[in-house]
């Protein structure tokens, strides 16, 4: 890797391109500070496959957002390739995302792909077109502390486009070959920079669905994937207290924390509180019994530490719109994370991800295992 790392040009970056206005405007503002830009645009599903609303153009690898991000690049003057990564986040991200739902967990594809194949694939195309890094329009900051040689992800200062939880499994090697030019940025600031740079962007609403479900309906997604789903994981019992009070249509249609949809007349709201695979149970209870006192958790990446052998306070995020609470944490000798919350917190849900913070800094994460009562 270090003699091939002597032949990349260090002014030279492969920028991850949607067509959105963000990556749009990383792309122009890379190119005005004087960097060899080529755009970047990854098709990671096959339209026919995926099913649904095909063709979605809110959608972040749609069809129209490959032309948007090359007229981008035509507008700037720079290259522009897209390139076909559809078997390997076929591998890496769907596949997962389907065994994890099977598995009776509540699976966060983005992170998957994040550290499989926006980071780890953009690396190796990036290594092949003698580019030293890789840039993308996230809303976050890279740190880097010499003394430990260490670099982590800190929150952007806009809290509604902070993007920090989302980044947590990025690992050493590519945080040091990545660019975030929109830190700092706010989204009206990132319009305002792309109409100053004279970008051509159409308006769209910002995408927030999952990129290979683009009608947003992962229960009819993982019908048309998983073969005999019904003889598998349908038709099984809703259980309250130990007592069948109902019967579920498939228990992968059920995530920890849920309400609505469970179709039970209570005297008293009822949530998801455990989904067990084995039994094709769906067990419900009152809100109160949803409440936990900690969690742990697996597939952990460290950034701005690299151990955490002491339990050690940090404030931790449960989910991606989660704030944050106090809790003490620590990684045992099989590499899981430990975490036990100052107070009990509300609907821990397997497969989603924990985030541990100091301050606004990201100090690791990793994949909920299990909640701890």
């Amino acid at each position: 890797m270090m003699s091939e790392q002597r032949h990349l040009n260090p002014k030279r970056v492969l920028v991850g391109m949607s067509g959105g206005v963000d990556s749009s405007v990383a792309a122009g503002l890379l190119h005005e500070q004087g960097y060899e830009v080529i755009g970047i645009t990854i098709k990671t599903y096959r339209y026919e496959d995926v099913g649904g609303n095909v063709g979605n153009d809110s959608t972040c690898c749609s069809l129209d957002g490959i032309n948007d991000a090359r007229r981008v690049c035509q507008h700037l003057g720079v290259p522009h390739y897209t390139v076909d990564f559809s078997d390997v986040f076929r591998k890496n991200v769907i596949d997962y995302f389907i065994d994890d739902y099977m598995a009776g967990n509540t699976p966060n594809p983005c992170v998957r792909c994040n550290r499989t194949i926006k980071w780890r694939e953009m690396i190796r195309k990036a290594d092949a077109l003698g580019a030293a890094y890789i840039a993308t329009g996230h809303y976050a900051s890279i740190e880097y502390d010499e003394q430990s040689n260490r670099r982590w992800i800190r929150k952007s200062p806009d809290a509604k486009k902070d993007q920090s939880y989302m980044l947590w499994s990025v690992e050493q090697d590519l945080l040091a070959r990545t660019l975030f030019p929109l830190a700092g940025f706010t989204k009206d600031r990132s319009r305002a920079e792309g109409e100053r740079l004279g970008l051509p962007l159409r308006s769209k609403p910002e995408s927030y669905e999952i990129c290979f479900i683009p009608d947003n309906d992962y229960r009819r997604f993982l019908r048309d994937n998983v073969p005999n789903i019904d003889e598998r994981a349908g038709n099984g019992s809703i259980v309250l207290d130990g007592e069948i009070i109902g019967e579920h249509d498939g228990y992968p249609f059920y995530t920890v924390g849920q309400r609505k949809g469970l179709g039970i007349a209570h005297p008293e709201p009822l949530f998801v509180l455990n989904v067990l695979p084995s039994e094709n149970v769906v067990e419900v209870g009152t809100a109160d019994k949803l409440l936990r006192r900690g969690l742990t958790a697996e597939s952990v990446n460290l950034q701005m530490l690299s151990s955490i052998p002491t339990p050690t306070p940090f404030t931790v995020r449960i989910r991606y719109k989660d704030e944050g609470a106090p809790a003490l944490c620590h990684i045992d000798d099989d590499g899981v994370l430990h975490v036990m919350f100052d107070e009990p917190r509300q609907a821990i849900t397997p497969g989603q991800s924990v985030v541990l913070y100091k301050d606004g800094d990201v100090v690791g994460g990793g994949i909920i295992r299990a909640s701890i009562e």
